[in-house]
């Protein structure tokens, strides 16, 4: 028998490992792509499916509130996960493969970014088949239509790691370390971004 804590030491052990391979290159090429798309006025898209949809829809609220509450101008957010009964009418009559190219075809402007969040990248497959194709084929549209993806991945990083202009991969083969770490990714992409963008003297006065 385990001694007490042991299971919770190896889990904070193994993320404090993971966390300490991710690649700041990554990290600062995904802001640099933030901070163009603020500077023009452009439009960023974030999705994921399942846990990866909760982290979708934080992380648009933080760069809509969080990043530029006291910046020169605001930056615009949206996550595509948000609107359920869209959400729903799509998958109904279209199938989920859609759900995000649909909405995209909506809104998106060339020059536009897009965010996918996925533990697996699109690869490996299910009872419902292949994972997270709803995602590649949003990233696919976004390139073809004069947008930059960003991705949030794990695992291997599937095909979606390979598609994006910046990715960042969290190396675990473990769906709640991923899942985990990529919150605090999108942390640290939108603290960095928010001190970019905020005039230093307004900078102190939220923490």
């Amino acid at each position: 028998m385990s001694s007490p804590g042991a299971y919770a030491e190896r889990f904070l052990s193994e993320t404090r490992e993971l966390i300490s391979k991710l690649d700041p290159l990554a990290v600062t090429k995904a802001v640099d792509i933030l901070e163009d798309a603020w500077k023009r006025g452009a439009t960023v898209f974030v999705a994921g499916n399942g846990g990866s949809a909760s982290t979708a829809t934080h992380f648009a609220c933080d760069l809509d509130k969080w990043v530029c509450q006291d910046a020169p101008k605001r930056l615009r957010a949206f996550s595509l996960v948000d609107n359920i009964p869209l959400v729903s009418a799509l998958t109904n009559d279209n199938g989920f493969a859609e759900v995000y190219t649909e909405q995209l075809e909506n809104f998106w402007k060339s020059g536009d970014v897009f965010v996918g969040i996925s533990v697996h990248g699109g690869s490996g497959r299910d009872r419902a088949g292949a994972w997270s194709q709803n995602l590649l084929r949003a990233a696919y549209y976004a390139k073809e239509h004069g947008g930059r993806v960003l991705a949030l991945v794990g695992f291997d990083g599937g095909a979606l790691h390979s598609l994006a202009d910046a990715s960042i991969l969290v190396p675990a083969d473990s769906t709640p370390q991923v899942e985990g770490i990529h919150l605090v990714i999108t942390h640290l992409l939108a603290d960095e971004l928010r001190r970019r963008i905020t005039p230093p003297d307004k900078l102190g006065l939220r923490k």
